[in-house]
């Protein structure tokens, strides 16, 4: 704090009218940073907004198959052999099916260490007969550093004797290319390793490495582990009489629009015929017929329309929003000025228009109302239309109209909205999909969001527009605030030589005053 000299004047109220002047440049550049930086976090609020729309909705929502399928599967019968789920061309064909063999993976398993043995041992201790929780003898270096390798598909894997099993059955796993799957059974000890496709069409070929310890030596009884090597098989299924062929090599079928995930045999036996026909023992099978189910098509068009509108309302709203221009952001000195519900009112109306008339978003509402627009004739006939020329591109749906056109073209209705086939970008859902991802593009390209991730908290990137503007800002702003303190410095000890000046002239009045006072 700095002190009065004796003339009376108050020197710090002197400076700080001459600095008040001087501070109007960086006031203003401190208001338009603030201004850019509420504009940045507007654009991350409608970033997380339209990722929602895009991904949980679209995506993961609207775009299956399921979500406008009216056919329902309903399986009588043996109904613990199969699930059934009803597609959206399913043909309402009955089906009487039999399961006279799963189709199984190529697979090989050790004879086992029997129970007491876990998969968080390492190889030492297995190697070692070492049970797990039981009083371990101790182990040498040599038991640790021992080297175990084996070949999976022509590749080549080696462990040491620190590896636990679930270290080497995670290592053969992340092996995407081989395309198997290992595996350890705590009960029985055996260790196994499957081929991930089944049937015939699985690949799998383990082999002992051509010098040193074979891994699977350490999930044997003895020395030498016995390795039993499990054929793989296609499925045996009979539909309606017709055995299919060829034999499926998944337990994944689909036929007449419905997908059956096979879960059990329906015979106890079977016997395939010289004339390729199956002869069934005891046999159990299901049948499944379908039933046409709008409900579950008229909600997910409903919840569509809601979220359509509700974020067109939005950046409607945004786009439109009035902005207030005589309302900045308010200095330190104003806002230490007043109370706290009058800043908050001050900064509703400063925040006001953020994002008026931005590009972004009135191309994105733009190209969403086209996009409903140009397919209104076909929408409309299934119940969707559009609400009055003020209401901004509103949609509307008649739930009877819109039933009525689900039961009786389910796949025009899945095809106008979802696509078909290879065309699913072209279809409504699709368009939408990828004019939200360009504008969210466009964002982080301005602001320094990401379209990947809808948290409202993310780091911004400062390569963007807007993060280098706001470097630009800062660096103005640190300078001027240098040179605004070297100012105030200045006209202190411009003052202070002042007060020293007066006080010289004062003492030397006074000695002449005294003089001729005598």
């Amino acid at each position: 704090m700095r002190v009065n000299g004796f003339s009376g004047m108050d020197i710090d109220s002197m400076v700080k009218e001459l600095m008040t002047a001087k501070r109007a440049p960086l006031d203003k550049l401190n208001q338009k940073k603030t201004v850019l930086e509420w504009q940045r976090d507007s654009y991350r609020d409608l970033n997380s907004k339209m990722y929602e729309f895009r991904n949980t909705k679209l995506q993961q929502t609207y775009r299956l198959s399921s979500a406008l399928n009216t056919q329902k599967a309903v399986v009588a019968g043996n109904t613990d052999a199969v699930k059934a789920e009803a597609g959206a061309t399913a043909n309402g064909i009955k089906m009487d099916v039999s399961v006279a063999q799963l189709a199984t993976a190529k697979t090989i398993v050790t004879d086992g260490k029997e129970l007491g043995y876990s998969s968080r041992q390492s190889l030492a201790e297995l190697a070692n007969g070492i049970k797990f929780g039981q009083p371990t003898a101790s182990l040498g270096d040599s038991d640790l550093t021992k080297e175990y390798k084996i070949k999976v598909n022509n590749v080549e894997m080696t462990f040491t004797g620190k590896d636990t099993v679930s270290s080497v059955i995670a290592k053969i796993n992340s092996k995407t290319e081989l395309n198997v799957q290992a595996s350890f059974d705590e009960l029985t000890g055996k260790f196994s390793i499957s081929a991930k496709d089944l049937g015939s069409t699985g690949i799998l070929d383990v082999q002992p490495p051509s010098a040193g310890d074979y891994l699977l030596d350490v999930f044997g009884k003895g020395a030498t582990a016995t390795i039993t090597n499990v054929a793989a098989k296609d499925a045996v299924v009979v539909i309606n009489g017709v055995k299919i062929d060829p034999a499926p090599k998944s337990n994944i079928i689909t036929y007449n629009g419905i997908t059956m995930n096979l879960q059990a045999t329906t015979a106890s036996s079977f016997v395939t015929n010289p004339d390729g026909t199956v002869t069934l023992t005891g046999d159990k099978p299901f049948t499944i017929t379908t039933q046409s189910d709008p409900d579950k098509a008229l909600e997910t068009m409903k919840s569509f329309i809601e979220d359509y509108n509700k974020i067109l309302a939005l950046f409607n709203t945004k786009v439109g929003e009035e902005k207030y221009r005589s309302f900045q952001p308010l200095t330190k000195e104003q806002r230490s000025a007043m109370s706290e519900s009058d800043v908050k009112l001050w900064e509703e109306k400063a925040k006001s228009g953020l994002l008026k008339n931005d590009d972004i978003l009135s191309g994105l509402t733009s190209t969403m109302r086209n996009i409903m627009g140009e397919k209104m004739g076909e929408l409309s006939n299934i119940g969707i239309t559009g609400g009055k020329y003020f209401e901004n591109g509103k949609i509307y749906l008649d739930e009877e109209k819109f039933k009525k056109a689900i039961i009786n073209n389910p796949q025009q209705v899945a095809d106008l909205f979802q696509g078909s086939g290879a065309s699913t970008d072209s279809s409504i859902f699709g368009k939408l999909y990828s004019e939200m991802d360009t504008a969210m593009s466009k964002i982080a390209e301005r602001a320094g969001t990401t379209k990947f991730s809808g948290d409202v908290n993310s780091i911004y990137k400062e390569e963007s527009v807007m993060g280098k503007t706001l470097k630009g800002y800062t660096k103005e702003i640190t300078a001027l605030e240098r040179r605004l303190s070297d100012m105030e410095s200045r006209y202190y000890k411009q003052f202070t030589a002042m007060e020293t000046a007066m006080s010289k002239y004062q003492s030397q009045a006074s000695s002449l005053s005294s003089f001729f006072a005598r």
